[in-house]
């Protein structure tokens, strides 16, 4: 279980996030939503060793990890995508993913220098690691294919790929729909589903409130950095606070130019 207390960070004089208590329930969908501008993606950057929080505590199965470098986050089972598709390139879909696995390998510079046989067998793992997440993915017959040359939905399996090779038990999905159209929205949402049916506890940020409402099992809404509501979809949905941070105290004039989150509406 991923569980965080009184988590906060302050860039300067700004308090971006601030007092958020909860937990990911294990292996189930928790969304993270809330206004343009709430603190979302700083409250995920914190979970994922991005950054540093400057109060609370973060635990990983009763450990705390709040603080620690990204790379021994990501090595304790939390793994994470990004609201930019974060990919070489210039590489195929299969040395991207390969990418993703070395966190786990034990070769050193030496090692690769020399060729050793430990540089060899971490090479043949990460080459397995690589091929199995992008089969979970349904891209293993695109392995060897750039990832310019592949769709965006593509490259956004191709980024979730590489996040599953590091062999996590949590993964942070930050918009991953974002760019879809409906029909490449749905297909996300099924493999969202298998990965979650196969073992995984996912995290995501997202603005499109169809997804949210037909895939989460829990929601929490963050608003000027707080935790203001958590629950089941449709109870959030519901929720006066809810409400009112998306169209503002003075109603349908709307807030920022948003929708409130019911009926499917893209907030």
């Amino acid at each position: 279980m991923l569980a965080f207390e009184r988590l906060g960070i302050r860039f300067g004089g700004n308090q971006a996030v601030q007092d958020v208590t909860g937990s990911l329930t294990p292996g189930k969908i928790t969304a993270i939503i809330g206004p343009n501008g709430a603190g979302k993606t700083t409250f995920f950057n914190m979970l994922s060793g991005f950054y540093k929080p400057t109060s609370g505590v973060i635990t990983l199965s009763g450990q705390p990890i709040s603080g620690r470098p990204t790379h021994e986050v990501v090595a304790r089972g939390v793994a994470r995508t990004f609201q930019t598709t974060t990919l070489y390139k210039n590489l195929s879909a299969l040395e991207n993913a390969v990418l993703g696995h070395r966190v786990r390998t034990k070769a050193g510079l030496l090692d690769a220098l020399l060729r050793s046989g430990r540089e060899r067998h971490d090479e043949s793992e990460s080459l397995k690691a690589a091929h199995h997440a992008l089969e979970r993915v349904g891209l293993e017959r695109k392995a060897h294919v750039t990832a310019s040359l592949l769709s965006q939905e593509e490259q956004k399996r191709v980024s979730i790929a590489s996040a599953l090779a590091t062999q996590p038990s949590i993964l942070l999905l930050d918009e991953p729909a974002g760019g879809l159209n409906p029909e490449e929205t749905a297909r996300l949402m099924d493999l969202i589903r298998q990965l979650v049916g196969a073992g995984l506890t996912v995290a995501l940020i997202e603005h499109k409130m169809n997804l949210v409402m037909g895939l989460a099992d829990q929601v929490m809404v963050l608003h000027h950095g707080q935790l203001i509501a958590q629950g089941p979809p449709a109870e959030v949905s519901r929720n006066p606070a809810v409400i009112t941070a998306y169209l503002g105290s003075h109603g349908g004039g709307g807030q920022h130019g948003q929708s409130a989150p019911a009926g499917g509406a893209s907030v």
